[in-house]
């Protein structure tokens, strides 16, 4: 029982492995059992066994690499750091996202949501996760700081969510891999602003 329940378990991992990648390098469009099965050597007959459908499996794919991908987050801005080492921190894991594909498949199935009320509901659950994320970072980042005032961190971490997404939306249809080093080269200057700024606390903040 256990051998089984151990290859029950192996099995499902390469599944999922096989489903992030196809929607990695062939887009949504091009995702199919038959793409999956294809690029994972084993009869797509287990993809409906283990997972129902082929978007449940792609939701659970894109899970299974969110999650780690949250703790990492977690660990590389669950420290204090002024506005310019957070750039770099953010720069670290956007890179990171990329190289990893997190950031493709994520873009891949928002966009496929907007024809498909179902896949939508099941997206926007997901991104409210990395909303509430953000927003708690904003909060934190700001502190009493004068921009606490001026910035609804909720909002703000709706602009930074659609710049996240467009980006790697955009980049695929213009094929230019420089608009996101170009982003955060221009952000450098605005984050050496902002030191001054956020340093600039009430006598009631943190």
């Amino acid at each position: 029982m256990l051998k089984a329940s151990a290859q029950g378990t192996a099995t499902r991992e390469r599944i999922l492995e096989a489903a992030f990648e196809t929607v990695r390098r062939e887009g949504y469009a091009n995702t199919s059992a038959r793409a999956i099965a294809r690029r994972g050597s084993f009869n797509q007959a287990l993809i409906f066994y283990h997972f129902g459908e082929v978007n449940q499996l792609l939701l659970a794919a894109v899970d299974r690499v969110g999650e780690a991908r949250r703790k990492r987050y977690r660990e590389v801005l669950g420290s204090p750091a002024d506005p310019l080492e957070f750039a770099a921190r953010a720069r670290l894991l956007y890179d990171e996202d990329v190289d990893s594909g997190h950031s493709t498949v994520v873009a891949e199935l928002c966009a496929a949501s907007s024809g498909n009320p179902v896949l939508r509901e099941h997206m926007l659950a997901r991104m409210e996760s990395w909303l509430g994320f953000t927003a708690e970072l904003f909060k934190r980042f700001l502190g009493g700081s004068p921009l606490a005032a001026l910035i609804e961190p909720k909002a703000a971490a709706g602009a930074v969510l659609a710049l996240y997404l467009g980006m790697d939306l955009l980049i695929p249809l213009d094929g230019d891999p420089r608009r996101a080093p170009d982003l955060f080269h221009h952000a450098h200057p605005l984050a050496a602003t902002l030191v001054t700024l956020v340093a600039a606390r009430g006598p009631h903040s943190a």
